[in-house]
């Protein structure tokens, strides 16, 4: 049964993207028709849109519907159909339907013809939890959390270049604490010996590249507190406003507030489900058992609550949270305790959430002078 939104004859199109080829996959509810054309030609793209709607008898003026999984394009597809005129979705690949045979057959217009009929599904017959639907940011949104996401990459990259150096020098039997004031030229290997030629000169290009990453690292971070001293935007506000709260630092107050709180949130499961710290029961028969979280969410943002949770038992020792904690978990095993930190990053999130739109400061946390 077609929605009331949906009433009108419509153009359906899924989209299988590929580095090479777009498989697109029209329908209207009677009839389908399947093209294959070059990655990224839009002028080919609108094209074809247009003789979907000559082919299944349709006005110019016919209303379409677009999805395609979610990818290393990223959002600006979904941009550029919305600026068309095309309502599109962007899915959550995980979140398809597949067949569950050991062996099943996949093609690249197997999966577009998929995708068309949960897309008419969703929408013409109002399936709304058959699959996940991302949340767009705008793109002034996303272009803002290219600045702490260039430096996790750098740090990454200069562990990287950290351990390299150490893992040289073990090579010839030297093993020092303070990587950066290795005085090179007064090395010595196992054996007494001068480093050789060729492996100080690996060294010093190993040097020049960490002084590089660390002068970019140095130069992002002054950015992003001069930004914070003066916010020109609600998500600069938001963190600013996190960082006022003890035991939150400045780079975690910025990685919440431009990866999680950029979006509005309803209510509290709305929050643990987009940060993927929901509980997975199995219960079937005689067999029930917790399979632990979601994981659905954003990875970045479950890593960053389940350090501040502990650092939240750390700075925040007289808090509600902390209590419930102590008294839920203290006492128990390791293993034990790693569980019960979860479940606080969750209550942890949910307060930040809470603080950040209705101003409820956490019971008992304490702000910094």
């Amino acid at each position: 049964m077609m929605t009331e939104a949906h009433s009108e004859r419509s153009v359906y199109m899924a989209m299988d993207l590929g580095n090479k080829e777009w498989v697109l996959q029209f329908g209207d509810l009677r009839q389908e028709r399947g093209v294959t054309i070059p990655a990224r030609d839009q002028e080919r793209l609108w094209r074809e849109i247009g003789k979907a709607k000559e082919k299944f008898g349709l006005s110019a003026k016919a209303p379409v519907h677009a999805c395609y999984e979610a990818g290393r394009d990223g959002f600006w597809i979904q941009r550029m159909l919305e600026e068309g005129g095309v309502k599109c979705l962007v899915v959550d690949s995980s979140s398809l339907e597949v067949n569950r045979k050991a062996r099943r057959v996949k093609t690249d217009r197997i999966d577009a013809r998929k995708l068309l009929s949960m897309l008419i599904r969703y929408l013409g017959n109002g399936e709304k939890k058959m699959w996940a639907v991302l949340h767009v940011p705008s793109e002034d949104q996303e272009m803002r959390r290219r600045l702490h996401r260039g430096v996790g990459r750098l740090k990454k990259e200069r562990t990287g270049h950290l351990c390299r150096i150490k893992s040289l020098l073990i090579t010839q039997g030297i093993r020092v604490q303070g990587v950066r004031k290795v005085p090179l030229e007064a090395l010595v290997d196992w054996k007494g010996r001068r480093l050789p030629k060729e492996l100080r000169q690996e060294l010093v290009l190993e040097y020049q590249r960490l002084e590089l990453v660390d002068a970019q690292i140095e130069r992002l971070v002054k950015q992003r507190k001069e930004e914070m001293k003066a916010p020109e935007n609600r998500t600069q506000e938001v963190a600013a406003k996190l960082e006022k709260l003890r035991g939150l630092g400045e780079d975690s107050g910025w990685q919440l507030a431009h990866e999680f709180f950029w979006r509005d949130f309803d209510n509290r499961r709305q929050v643990g489900s987009a940060a993927g710290l929901t509980g997975c029961p199995y219960n079937s028969g005689a067999s029930a058992h917790e399979q632990g979280i979601s994981k659905a969410g954003n990875a970045r943002v479950r890593v960053l609550m389940v350090e501040m949770a502990w650092r939240w038992l750390q700075f925040q020792p007289h808090s509600a949270l902390s209590g419930w904690y102590r008294e839920r978990f203290g006492g128990g095993p390791g293993r034990l305790r790693r569980i019960g930190i979860v479940a606080l990053a969750r209550k942890l999130l949910v307060a930040l959430w809470k603080y950040v739109k209705f101003d409820e400061v956490p019971q008992g946390a304490i702000l910094k002078a």
